[in-house]
């Protein structure tokens, strides 16, 4: 048990790129406005990613492919060719450029230091950090480094949440039994829309496929997939738990999720400021590190690039993501045209790549005897009709739609 444990590792990568600095405010955000209201959001988004990076990590291990490399492969004597790559490249690499600085940024938003020539210092000691871990070309120190991240924000959040000793009664029924009113719609597609995010099944397929690569390690990346997401999600829950209690009865006074270290203080002492900051240090660390990455490998992928850690042209790339969102972040600046551009694009990218997952991984000479199951078919079918719901709001939302 102890030596399959060791081998878990891309699951905690998916898990930490979407615990970051969205997810932590939108759950922040539900947790404050609506309590524990929207604790069954959480639950389904972390059951829909499952469906999909199981899928993406089948893909990985089995026919060793990553997501991109099969994208390619599926499309480059067809029409289609040009489309996806445009597609890709907009959603992936533009979008994870314009969410870099948030990454960096939310990193450091707990802690006050003085700033030099008008920058934040530690915007440069996160941003470092992530250069040099990503720079090594060691996969396995970089999925160290990711899950000690995790474990932070697990020991942070998950730990604040019991101190806080919530009504475990109203937990239950937030978790179990849906319901939300029409105001709550926005943190509903928020909550869900963080979690499952078109960039994860890129990096899960690729991280998958350079850590195993075999059909008989399908299991332990199976169950790799299930404890990281579930963590994830369960690290979701604590922060909206978190916020819920920490303003009950005041929702309006939040506006931001560095509220939250202040309202806690009368619940938890003067040390929970620095507590509260080390996780968003956490989650923005993870995030301005796994973002890059994910677009280096589906930029690699689509473009028929080495995908390799120690290539130029893969390092190319996630420089370029890290460096934008350094300057970004250091400026103040909030690229908003590039985001809502980014934005569409990933709506559009999200129920494309579910399907086009859903289709290859029914493939019998791709995969053999692990293609999909009919429970799985149509399990998958569900979660992709939601992608296609998200997609359609994220892109009417860019041009200030509002479709439901």
């Amino acid at each position: 048990m102890l030596k399959k444990l060791k081998e878990l590792g891309p699951g905690i990568l998916v898990a930490a790129a979407f615990i970051g600095p969205g997810t932590v405010t939108t759950a922040t955000i539900a947790g404050a406005k609506t309590g524990y209201t929207l604790l069954w959001a959480v639950l389904f988004s972390v059951i829909a990613t499952i469906f999909l990076q199981e899928m993406s990590v089948r893909l990985g291990v089995v026919a060793k492919l990553g997501v991109g490399e099969a994208l390619r492969k599926k499309t480059q004597n067809s029409f289609w060719r040009i489309p996806v790559v445009v597609l890709v490249i907009s959603a992936i690499l533009i979008g994870n450029a314009a969410y870099e600085a948030g990454n960096i940024t939310g990193a450091v938003l707990g802690f006050q230091v003085e700033e030099i020539a008008g920058i934040n210092p530690l915007i440069l000691v996160v941003a470092l950090l992530a250069f040099l871990l990503l720079f090594s070309g060691k996969y396995r120190l970089i999925e160290r480094a990711i899950l000690g991240l995790v474990c932070l924000m697990g020991l942070v959040f998950l730990v604040t949440a019991f101190l806080l000793n919530p009504d475990w009664s109203q937990v239950l029924s937030g978790l179990f039994q849906p319901r939300f009113t029409e105001d709550h719609t926005l943190l509903v597609v928020g909550i869900i829309g963080t979690t499952v995010v078109p960039y994860n099944l890129f990096l899960h397929a690729s991280t998958a496929k350079e850590k195993w690569g075999k059909s008989k390690s399908l299991k332990v990346a199976r169950l790799d997939t299930i404890l990281s997401i579930v963590l994830g999600g369960m690290i979701t829950m604590a922060i909206l738990i978190v916020a819920a209690v920490a303003f009950e009865g005041k929702p309006s006074e939040i506006q931001d999720i560095s509220d939250l270290s202040f309202q806690l203080k009368p619940l938890l002492g003067s040390w929970s400021s620095s507590f509260i900051a080390f996780g968003f240090l956490a989650a923005g660390i993870s995030s301005a590190i796994t973002a890059p990455l994910a677009a280096a490998f589906a930029t690699a992928e689509i473009l028929g690039w080495p995908s390799t850690l120690g290539t130029k042209k893969f390092k190319l790339v996630w420089i370029g993501v890290l460096l934008l969102g350094v300057v970004f972040a250091s400026l103040g600046y909030r690229p908003t045209e590039l985001i809502l551009f980014s934005q569409v694009a990933n709506g559009i990218l999200l129920p494309i790549i579910a399907l086009f997952l859903w289709w290859i991984v029914n493939d019998r000479k791709l995969l053999q005897q692990h293609k999909n199951s009919w429970w799985l078919n149509f399990f998958s079918g569900i979660v992709i009709l939601i992608c296609l719901l998200l997609g359609l709001k994220s892109i009417f939302s860019a041009f200030g739609i509002s479709l439901f």
